[in-house]
């Protein structure tokens, strides 16, 4: 059996072949930005794996993960800009500078003390990278805005903790949800019925607050936001289906079914799921 440094050397050398004269020509088309879709696609994946607890299917989703890192350092490679082996340097370096707590003198006895040194490095590596504007300098500094919205909603609002600007305590996020609540539905009594679907800027930007709030609320509960709604979108569907299919033993569709009915199949999905999971349980 290969050992773990010659099976990456081997997915370096295919990632190579595949890129080189007499590869494959989707893989030599291929540029920085066309993959990125791929990456964010792959990342997604992995997740879901990872939910559904799939440990078959999750070393692939991790490899098809690993392939962008081995695509994009391949195209750095040939553009002599960087290499796979400097991904790999630096990871190294970093994981070492940012556990002082492991490979130096400093103590680190809880994760919060982890997370308070990890901070406090990248702030140093960011001064040294050069010189600081105002934006660097602030808390926010790290957070990008190329991050799903969700994910950098719940970092903004993390970081901003930090400096004690949060709510108190969850009682006062459930007042703030409620506020936001009912702004929202201010804003939509002053839109015409005709207009309602148009979404005016004051109804998107009170939608936005109220996502906010929501975000902020799930950080309270040390719950992941994206990961939540994964799961409530991949609940949704699997209701939604088996409604489709009771529908269609009959010859019909959702669209043709009144809306009395398809509440009752909707429970009734939930139902089976109910008696599903407790099967499995006993």
């Amino acid at each position: 059996m290969p050992n773990t440094g010659e099976l990456f050397e081997r997915a370096v050398s295919i990632m190579a072949r595949l890129r080189g004269p007499g590869g494959c020509p989707w893989d030599r088309e291929q540029t920085f930005d066309s993959i990125k879709p791929y990456t964010v696609e792959e990342t997604y994946e992995v997740l879901e794996a990872i939910d559904n607890r799939d440990w078959d299917e999750l070393p692939s989703e991790l490899g098809d993960l690993l392939l962008q890192v081995l695509f994009y350092s391949q195209m750095a490679n040939e553009q002599e800009k960087f290499s796979i082996d400097d991904v790999l340097d630096r990871l190294a370096d970093k994981l070492i500078n940012r556990h002082p707590h492991v490979f130096g003198d400093v103590k680190a006895e809880t994760s919060s003390d982890v997370l308070s040194n990890w901070e406090a490095i990248k702030r140093k590596e960011k001064e040294h990278q050069g010189s600081p504007d105002q934006h660097s300098q602030s808390v926010l500094a790290g957070v990008s805005s190329a991050m799903p919205a969700l994910l950098e909603a719940h970092k903004l609002g993390a970081r901003a903790s930090k400096v004690g600007f949060d709510w108190p305590d969850i009682n006062g996020l459930f007042e703030k949800l409620e506020e936001e609540v009912q702004e929202l539905q201010r804003e939509l009594e002053d839109v015409p019925e005709s207009k309602s679907k148009a979404a005016p800027g004051n109804i998107e930007e009170e939608v936005g607050d109220l996502f906010f709030v929501l975000v902020n609320l799930a950080r309270h509960l040390a719950v992941d936001p994206e990961s939540a709604l994964k799961k409530t979108n991949r609940k949704f569907r699997r209701r939604f289906q088996w409604m489709e299919h009771q529908l269609s033993l009959s010859g019909r569709d959702p669209k043709g079914a009144p809306m009395e009915e398809l509440e009752s199949l909707w429970q009734q999905a939930k139902e089976e799921e109910r008696s599903s999971a407790t099967s499995n349980e006993s």
